[in-house]
């Protein structure tokens, strides 16, 4: 799982620029002078701390546009899209367009303290400070402008201390008589985040506390409601103990409760799905996948890398909710020409991001909208599915290029999204045996606002190449289906190649089928049905990376399913395959083939 904005030069192919640059040693501009601000407020009160992030953010970020090759964009070098008179139209231009519909965050993302040349400014105390240029009557001041429009304030840090604040060790830290720049930092000056571009902060000095303490409260005085704070670890493509930065996540949260403002703190990028436990108790959100951005001369491309959060985000969905969401990054589908994207594939990026309850916040150009990226970022039912208290919607069918992703609401409807991920048109079927009924159930089209009547056990949609449909479904006179549970590990079952039992605490009965690899195969035998026809088999499986299976039924052809990364080997996940039964004793095979397929914990098979 792969990134958003970051310090510096980001991209996957554009970061390696900035760690040369910065080993080069950049010249650190001479820190404005600033007053010494107010001692720290009373701590965030505990109400307003619990309405951070109670539901998925939405609003616009500066960094896709900075990214971006696009003519025009950027014209003083790369990355200097960012400046005040930019923020305050784009500002101004959600005001008037997206402000209604429940947009508010205006996120300054990386570069509002460096020049054009990407070289750094920080105050006396080692904090990062505006740049003149970019931003002339500096932070507070956008801030404020900002709040006059009824929105709020986002801005960005990357993680750890800059290497050019560290100043030989002598920066003193704002608030914290005796504590330096040198005593913060680990005394060989390991490098940390995403870029190394800054010295880990070693926290079993309190000056370290303090040192994050100083920032939050800067910004906090400055009426900032929202941080990024990004490159941080484990994940961004990094791995050690350098790049361990929860520590840092952790003193952030602490400083923010006693900064005397309400800040939300967004974690980027690429986090490592192995820490999903302190990325939720430390902050509200957090970035699972690599920059959305091309680093093009478009703001994305299909290929790199929308399509890539299909196969990423099934992982995390179960660690969504109120107080901490999974981010999927900028959502840019509102310029036609400048997107890089077919209007399918505009549709498909906005109803994954809506149905994911992933942070809805645009990098588009706001004052360009195209009449159907307006419609896109403004379907009030579509926003409403986001901002629902229903859980993230799942898969619920194998991740084959054509895709049912469902949740199901607390009103007991269906939220149900069809995805043909394929570069040729196709049908999609909704089988209403995913969704665990049989019968009737009624379904509107949420995208195109219309009901489409009542359908019996299925739907099935003619969708163009990436294109998509959006559902809601209402059962009417539907049952739920009753199911016969076979277990992996059974005696009566036939085990082939290395496929063997193994112990898994997750799993139905503590155990578990693996070792399916290059041949391995596992036969589950007995599967008797009462009369002839395909069925939705639920299958419960365990991968920490996505695998495919060979899947076939009484010895006959077999169909390749891709099943979805569980996160790791310790967690269960359930989808459906179709398959062809005869009324009577059959047989159901999960072959590994020539690769590498999910370990199986049960069948579920509808009766």
């Amino acid at each position: 799982m792969r990134s958003s904005s970051s310090f510096a030069i980001p991209g996957r192919r554009l970061r390696a620029a900035l760690v040369l640059a910065l080993a080069a040693g950049l010249t650190t501009a001479v820190p404005a002078a600033q007053a010494e601000t107010t001692a720290a407020p009373a701590a965030v009160t505990e109400a307003a701390a619990t309405d951070l992030a109670a539901k998925p953010f939405m609003g616009w970020t500066s960094w896709t546009m900075q990214s971006s090759k696009y003519p025009g964009l950027n014209p003083n070098g790369d990355y200097s899209y960012l400046s005040e008179a930019n923020v305050i139209k784009q500002t101004d231009a959600m005001a008037a367009k997206l402000k209604s519909y429940g947009y508010e965050y205006i996120n300054i993302d990386a570069g509002w303290w460096m020049d054009w040349d990407w070289t750094p400014r920080f105050d006396e105390f080692g904090r990062q400070q505006a740049d003149p240029v970019r931003f002339p009557s500096g932070m507070e001041a956008v801030a404020d402008r900002i709040h006059s429009k009824g929105l709020k304030a986002g801005i960005y840090l990357p993680v750890g201390l800059q290497k050019e604040a560290y100043n030989n060790g002598d920066t003193p830290i704002w608030n914290a008589p005796g504590c330096t720049t040198g005593d913060i930092v680990h005394d060989d000056l390991r490098t940390t985040n995403g870029w190394d571009s800054s010295y880990k902060i070693d926290f079993s000095d309190p000056c370290g506390q303090k040192y994050i303490d100083s920032q939050a409260q800067m910004f906090a005085d400055w009426g900032y409601d929202f941080l990024k704070l990004d490159g941080v670890g484990p994940g961004s493509f990094k791995s050690g103990d350098n790049y361990d930065n929860v520590a840092d996540v952790a003193a952030w949260q602490q400083a923010i409760e006693t900064a005397g403002r309400p800040i939300h703190l967004e974690l980027s990028w690429s986090l490592a799905y192995a820490n999903v436990d302190d990325w939720q108790q430390y902050s509200n959100g957090w970035r699972i996948d690599t920059d959305v951005e091309c680093y093009c001369n478009t703001l994305v491309t299909w290929e790199n890398s929308v399509d890539d959060r299909w196969d990423d985000t099934p992982a995390w969905t179960d660690h969504a909710g109120p107080g901490g969401w999974n981010d999927l990054d900028s959502l840019n589908v509102g310029n036609g020409e400048m997107d890089g994207l077919t209007k399918a594939e505009r549709q498909s990026y906005a109803t994954l991001w809506a149905i994911a309850k992933s942070p809805l916040y645009t990098g588009d150009d706001l004052t360009k909208l195209d009449s159907y990226g307006l419609s896109l970022l403004t379907n009030r039912e579509v926003i409403a599915i986001n901002q629902s208290s229903a859980p993230p919607a799942e898969p619920v069918t194998a991740g084959d290029p054509q895709q049912v992703w469902a949740a199901k609401n607390p009103d007991g409807t269906y939220t149900v999204a069809l995805f043909n991920l394929s570069d040729a048109p196709a049908q999609v079927t909704a089988d209403w045996g995913t969704l665990g009924l049989t019968g009737k159930a009624s379904v509107r089209d949420v995208w195109n606002k219309e009901n489409l009547g009542t359908y019996t056990d299925k739907i099935t949609q003619a969708l163009p190449a990436h294109g998509s449909r959006l559902f809601t479904i209402t059962p009417r006179n539907a049952s739920a289906l009753a199911y016969t549970t076979i277990e992996a590990e059974a005696s009566g079952n036939t085990l082939g190649g290395n496929a063997s039992p193994a112990d898994c605490s997750a799993c139905s009965g503590g155990k578990k089928v693996g070792n399916l690899y290059v041949g391995g195969k596992l036969t589950v035998n007995n599967v008797t049905v009462a009369k002839a026809g395909t069925y939705q088999v639920k299958v419960t499986y365990v991968s920490g990376d996505a695998r495919s299976a060979l899947v076939s039924a009484n010895g006959g052809g077999a169909t390749s399913h891709k099943f979805p990364s569980t996160g790791d080997w310790g967690t269960v996940n359930t989808v459906h395959v179709p398959v062809k039964l005869k009324a009577g004793t059959n047989t159901i095979t999960f072959d590994s083939g020539n690769g590498y397929a999910p370990d199986i914990d049960r069948i579920d098979v509808p009766k």
